[in-house]
């Protein structure tokens, strides 16, 4: 190895962890002091807007530690500032060794936050307004480009500071999307619903009336029954902006 590239190494270890790595010979103390706590600010700038309700959930020493162990044992696969919140997440999913003071839903809590802010600066747009004498059965649905469908083994939507499940409570489906209005919103799901949007989202080309029979056919359930439920479904989805038709 280089001089160059060994005194490379040598600063990155240190500015990723100064209390276990030594500093670099031959450069002052207040300089390095300069280095060091701009990448720290910097990244647990990123990292505390992109997460606010997960930063809620620590106290300044406890987050400090999450993010000063996120800097000195993840990898990032990008040198983009702005791609930091997805390195953090994997981080949190793949190597995070959690700490008494973590939740068990903080890798699931980080990630619906992420969504948020993805589809917010998405370059897609929502599919148009339906019409007002559109038959939902009839038309084939497409979920929107800006609509997600997801599903966590806690309620993430719910979690707050006054609000932190220690055990999971089955699945939570939902759908995030971002609306006409360039608002981001969500829809809390059940399994009926969430297969439903999954049927619209592998886009086969089938109508609405086509989809509900597999959906009714599945659940084993009474055809008119989950014909009927699930076109004011559709119709409720398309005036959200989750799906368009055409």
């Amino acid at each position: 190895m280089s001089a160059l590239r060994e005194a490379q190494m040598t600063m990155a270890r240190y500015l990723r962890n100064p209390e276990a790595a030594p500093p670099p010979a031959g450069i002052e103390a207040r300089r390095l002091k300069v280095y060091r706590e701009l990448v720290y600010n910097n990244i647990e700038g990123f990292i505390s807007s992109g997460f606010p309700v997960l930063r809620s959930l620590y106290d300044d020493g406890e987050w400090q530690g999450l993010v000063q162990s996120f800097i000195d044992n993840h990898r990032c696969g990008t040198p983009y500032f702005l791609e930091i919140s997805q390195e953090f997440i994997q981080y949190l999913a793949e190597r995070h060794r959690p700490r008494p003071c973590d939740a068990p839903f903080v890798a699931e809590l980080a990630h619906y936050e992420w969504v948020e802010l993805a589809l917010d600066v998405a370059g897609d747009e929502p599919p148009a307004a339906p019409a007002a004498d559109i038959d939902p059965l009839e038309r084939r649905p497409r979920l929107s480009p800006v609509a997600w469908l997801l599903s966590y083994t806690f309620p993430v939507h719910r979690i707050g500071a006054a609000n932190r499940p220690r055990e999971s409570t089955g699945p939570t489906f939902l759908v995030v999307y971002r609306d006409r209005t360039d608002a981001v919103g969500f829809m809390e799901l059940n399994a009926a619903t969430a297969r439903l949007l999954e049927l619209v989202r592998e886009d086969d080309g089938r109508c609405g009336a086509d989809l509900l029979a597999q959906l009714a056919d599945e659940l084993q359930a009474e055809p008119a029954a989950v014909r009927d439920f699930g076109a004011e479904q559709l119709s409720q989805f398309a005036r959200r902006g989750v799906i368009g038709f055409y």
